[in-house]
This record gives structure tokens, C-alpha cells and sequence, in this order.
């Protein structure tokens, strides 16, 4: 077939990079859980995301109070995916990202710019 990509030619999952696994349990009709390497557990396939920029701040309105939030870029990704956070939360993960810097010819930065 003519623009199909068959299993095995090309990817992630072709057997350049992934070999066949013992299956420990089956799961289900088609589920399986396979033993992996220890160069695939679960430990190394993880990471936490870091804000590395503050694009921009917002007050909403709500019928009892006012939300302050901050839209962030995070670290390995597009200013298109980024996001908007309360403002609260992200200050109480990263405090130090409140905290102002000096820029020179401009005097002090309260929270937009780079970190």
C-alpha cells in the first residue's frame, strides 16, 4: 500500500530501538505488562518541568474574588504550548522566580522577562 507505514521499517518502534520483551502478565484481551531493562523503568522515563519565563500576568474577576494568574513558558517547549497557571500555586513551587531582577538601563523587573 502506498503511503503506509508498516510496523518494524522505520520510528521509534522499529527494532533500532526497541528489542522484544518477556511478557511477565497478561492483562487483558490485548494488554500486556513486559519486562523491561533498567534503562526503561519508570525512574528514568520521568522529569519536571521548569518555568523558565513569565509571559504574561492576568487578574480574573470571578462573582467573589480575583484569581491572579501567570502564563508560563517551560523549559523544552514553544511559547505556543504555554500555559496559564494561578499565580499563587506557581509561587509557592517556585519562589524564587518572584523574586525581582535587575536589568541594566531599565532599573528593576517585578516579573516579566527571563529568569
Amino acid at each position: 500500500m502506498k503511503g503506509v507505514m508498516r510496523f518494524g521499517k522505520k520510528g521509534k518502534l522499529s527494532p533500532q530501538y526497541i528489542r522484544p520483551y518477556r511478557i511477565s502478565k497478561r492483562i487483558g484481551n490485548v494488554a500486556y505488562e513486559l519486562e523491561l531493562p533498567q534503562e526503561l523503568s519508570m525512574d528514568s522515563l520521568t522529569y519536571e518541568e521548569i518555568p523558565i519565563q513569565i509571559l504574561d500576568c492576568q487578574v480574573r474577576k470571578l462573582r467573589t474574588k480575583e484569581v491572579a494568574s501567570v502564563k508560563l513558558l517551560w523549559r523544552n517547549q514553544f511559547i505556543e504550548e504555554a500555559t496559564w497557571e494561578a499565580e499563587e500555586e506557581i509561587k509557592k513551587r517556585y519562589p524564587y522566580r518572584f523574586e525581582p531582577k535587575e536589568i541594566p538601563d531599565q532599573g528593576t523587573n517585578s516579573l516579566l522577562g527571563t529568569f
